[in-house]
């Protein structure tokens, strides 16, 4: 943490000669009405974009949502002028904004001026999920802005954020800490489940966004400023979540939105060592991470030294590993600073020098959950998570949980023995069979889940016959003495090879307890 001090002050003086916007109530009371007024909503950009439209903008191609939007009225003003970065004339964007006059919104940084026409002077657009929709006010990016962005840009709606909103718990609870929390994008989703949310960030900019993000969504949010959990220090939370700047590299800022001053890792280990202090008895914890993958060490035993001794679950989950040289320039890019570029050349060479000196073979991503417990058996699982998968993380945290808590009440031998379990219909068998002398011969068994994150475990012959019979009528103790008879197995080897198969089937909600 010494470069803590140093970093505050950078911050600070990066906003010296800064013109925060002014976001008042009063301005986005009244953005919000036009918005409404407009149809500027997650639904209505969907309706009058249509879908190969919205789909050519999500791939960076403007000009099919530029045609379909030139007879749409106030509602293809504002998607042309905040969605597609064009400048637009001064009476469209005044009908378009009403009742929220030119001034206020030039003021405000809403606007800017670009000749006889007026741009957008920040990015301001739909967010929503399935329940909700909401606006959400950032800086505007390296393209919309034409150029890199600032030491002190606010990040906007990005692939992370959604990532870490789509893979956290959304249970009831009463206190969540939104730490760092950028433009705001978590602490909307958490505005659902959470009675009272807390928001954090370092950057004072960050702040004011975020603060005019909770104001146009009439959302009643606490702002604290301060580096990591000092605005927080004493006070412990039902929830934390965290997309913390976990660039990973030589210790340095120069964007405060990913760098966080510190060397390597030590970011996302900072956080996951300090959140279980700041949460509640059951309380859970979760955030975006990135990891170092170290030439001759395991990234699972990199990750787990960076837990406190016991009283905390955690579940590891790589999603992603990067080359070092693909890294570099993807984070380059992000900032708008050409790899090629003689600014490009030296940052590049800087951090490549860094990775080389340090060993690093790969950049490991993925999300952590946390969760504090009294238990003396906390449970610590890392694993690998890269195949692609559609359903949202979220609730496949919330019922790892659950499964976490089942086995440690029943997960003995005695336990798992006596319980009844079933196989659950979207979990199927896969077999891959190879041609053989008298016909076909079983080369691969998989055990295949459908939902959630599409888990799958390969199982050996005796495996699959025990699962056959995993229909919720007789007790584990009774298939495997079946299955032992039928095979001429010893019970007690039997047993033993089954017990670890049924705990990581059980863990993964391939096979559940049947009441």
């Amino acid at each position: 943490m010494s470069d803590a001090p140093d970093r505050a002050r950078a911050v600070l003086r990066w906003n010296d000669d800064a013109v925060l916007p002014d976001l008042s109530t009063d301005i986005t009371a009244r953005l919000r009405e036009a918005f409404l007024t407009a149809g500027y909503d997650a639904d209505g950009v969907v309706e009058v974009l249509g879908p190969q439209a919205h789909s050519a903008l999500g791939r960076g191609e403007p000009e099919a949502a530029r045609r379909v939007t030139a007879d749409a009225g106030r509602l293809g003003t504002l998607v042309r002028l905040f969605l597609l970065g064009d400048a637009e004339p001064e009476a469209a964007v005044r009908a378009a904004l009403g009742p929220l006059d030119l001034a206020d919104a030039l003021t405000a940084q809403l606007l800017r001026p670009d000749g006889e026409l007026l741009r957008a002077g920040l990015d301001v657009r739909p967010h929503g999920d399935e329940d909700s929709s909401w606006w959400v006010i950032a800086d505007q990016d390296s393209e919309q802005r034409g150029g890199p962005v600032p030491a002190d840009h606010v990040l906007g709606v990005g692939h992370a954020s959604i990532s870490l909103a789509r893979a956290t718990a959304r249970r009831k609870v009463g206190t969540l800490l939104d730490l760092g929390t950028g433009c705001g994008v978590q602490a909307l989703h958490a505005s659902r489940h959470a009675d009272h949310v807390t928001a954090t960030d370092l950057s004072e900019r960050a702040l004011a966004l975020a603060a005019g993000t909770f104001r146009l969504n009439e959302l009643d949010v606490e702002l604290a400023r301060g580096e990591w959990f000092a605005p927080v220090r004493g006070r412990r939370f039902d929830q934390v979540v965290c997309n913390p700047p976990f660039v990973v590299g030589p210790p340095r800022v120069d964007y405060v939105y990913r760098d966080s001053g510190l060397g390597g890792d030590d970011a996302s280990a900072l956080v996951v060592r300090q959140m279980p202090s700041f949460l509640a008895e059951g309380g859970v914890g979760q955030l975006l991470a990135s990891w170092l993958h170290v030439r001759g060490e395991d990234w699972s035993d990199r990750v787990s030294s960076w837990l406190p001794r016991g009283g905390v679950d955690a579940w590891f989950v790589q999603r992603d590993v990067a080359d070092p040289v693909l890294y570099v320039g993807t984070w380059l890019r992000d900032a708008g600073v050409d790899p090629r570029s003689p600014e490009g050349r030296e940052k590049a060479a800087a951090w490549l020098d860094w990775f080389e000196e340090n060993r690093v073979e790969g950049v490991g991503f993925g999300f952590v959950t946390l969760r504090r417990t009294d238990s003396a058996h906390a449970e610590l699982v890392c694993e690998d998570l890269r195949h692609a998968y559609d359903d949202p993380l979220g609730p496949e945290s919330v019922a790892w949980l659950d499964r976490v808590d089942w086995l440690r009440a029943h997960g003995g031998a005695e336990g798992l023995l006596a319980t009844r379990f079933a196989v659950p219909e979207t979990v199927l068998l896969e077999e891959v069979s190879a041609p053989a002398e008298d016909g076909w011969t079983s080369v691969v068994r998989r055990l295949h889940r459908t939902d959630g994150p599409g888990w799958q475990h390969e199982l050996d012959e005796l495996a699959a016959a025990l699962l056959a019979g995993c229909r919720g009528a007789l007790p584990l103790e009774d298939l495997v003495s079946l299955l032992a008879f039928a095979h001429d197995q010893p019970v007690d080897a039997l047993t033993a090879a089954a017990l670890p198969v049924v705990r990581d089937l059980v863990r993964h909600g391939m096979l559940v307890p049947v009441a």
